[in-house]
């Protein structure tokens, strides 16, 4: 729990009472708190210091502000373990599809085929794949999980046209194995690697989070047998609702949640 210092403003140190009270469940997940007239008579503040108690709470995504209604508690996130053993796995078989259940509307789902025009993003996965912006062709999807989309995803390859069943937006599947049997191969990891971002324009609409939400970054190359570059795959997932996990023995722990590419 964090202190509070001399120099701590006032609001602070009330929404840290407040979190100290939905943290112990004296306000549980769905409940309404007490209006700002209650709080400001309760802990005798202004009730300024209370409504910018409250924001504070929000940004952090500890409360819901109704408009009109009320600020209620927001339930834990909710977080997907997506597993990487990096010990034994060697071929890339996609994303999240292998722990999905049948019948769900869960999935990867594409969004768009867009033109490879030269972006930062293109010029990046040109470098990656050692190949020219205009060499190559790129596809875009989201993966929805609970009903939800989680993660906003990119993939270029070095060669096309791309089949147009597997460009049409709405297609459901597995992008990188339909992306590797459009190429007649398997594909086999070359490298990942782990970041973060504020969500922009794009991915805040996608994903249907605000502008700005931190977003983990997992982006890497895909090669064939032989380690020709075929694949750079750059994904966007709603931090609050997804974590990476790394396994160090051979057979990762029942229960951890889906593999990841």
């Amino acid at each position: 729990m964090a202190t509070n210092t001399p120099n701590t403003p006032l609001y602070r140190r009330l929404a840290r009472q407040l979190q100290e009270r939905i943290d112990a469940g004296t306000y549980p997940a769905g409940a309404r708190l007490p209006s700002e007239p209650e709080l400001s008579a309760e802990f005798g503040v202004h009730r300024l210091t209370v409504r910018q108690a409250v924001a504070e709470l929000e940004r952090a995504a500890v409360v819901e502000i109704r408009r009109g209604v009320g600020t209620f508690v927001r339930p834990p996130a909710v977080r997907v373990s997506i597993a990487v053993d990096p010990r034994s796995q060697r071929f890339d078989l996609g994303s999240v599809h292998a722990a999905l259940p049948d019948g769900t509307e869960d999935g990867e789902f594409v969004v768009a085929a867009p033109p490879v025009t030269g972006s930062a993003e293109d010029e990046e996965a040109a470098r990656q794949l050692g190949r020219t912006p205009g060499e190559l062709s790129r596809v875009d999807s989201v993966i929805r999980l609970g009903g939800r989309a989680r993660a906003a995803c990119s993939y270029w390859v070095p060669f096309g046209p791309l089949p147009a069943e597997l460009t049409r937006p709405g297609h459901a599947g597995n992008l990188v194995l339909d992306l590797a049997r459009a190429a007649g191969v398997e594909l086999e990891y070359d490298w990942r690697a782990f970041g973060a971002i504020g969500a922009d324009l794009a991915d805040a609409e996608l994903l249907g989070v605000p502008v700005g939400t931190p977003l983990l970054v997992r982006e890497g190359v895909s090669c064939t047998p032989d380690g020709a570059p075929l694949l750079y795959v750059r994904r966007r997932i709603d931090g609050s609702s997804a974590r990476f996990v790394l396994h160090f023995r051979e057979h990762p722990p029942q229960g951890s949640g889906p593999s990841g590419s």
